[in-house]
């Protein structure tokens, strides 16, 4: 039996959750779905300039979970950019921990 997933803390809650390509029809899109830990370790990592280390502690998991996280999220992201899909932001075991 695999291990419990750890809830995941969340500082910031996606103000916009859909990302298209101008100019294609929405029934002509694929989508990526980045779940919302990914897209808190992009917003940590890649926006705020923290480490790994200190992105983990603030998101309540280890930092090979976070690196994992994070390889995930760019990797779909630069699928989304470069082939022209549409990115949705949902799901994830997290909480939302907004000041």
């Amino acid at each position: 039996m695999p291990r419990p997933r750890r809830c995941r803390r969340i500082g910031h809650r996606p103000g916009v959750t859909y990302f298209k390509p101008a100019g294609v029809r929405m029934q002509n899109l694929n989508e990526i779905i980045l779940s919302v830990d990914e897209y808190e370790s992009v917003r940590l990592s890649d926006l705020e300039g923290l480490d790994q280390i200190k992105s983990a502690k603030k998101m309540n998991i280890s930092q090979p979970t976070f690196q994992r996280l994070i390889k995930g999220a760019r990797k779909k992201i630069s699928d989304a950019l470069i082939n022209g899909k549409a990115i949705k932001i949902e799901g994830g075991n997290v909480s939302f921990n907004e000041k």
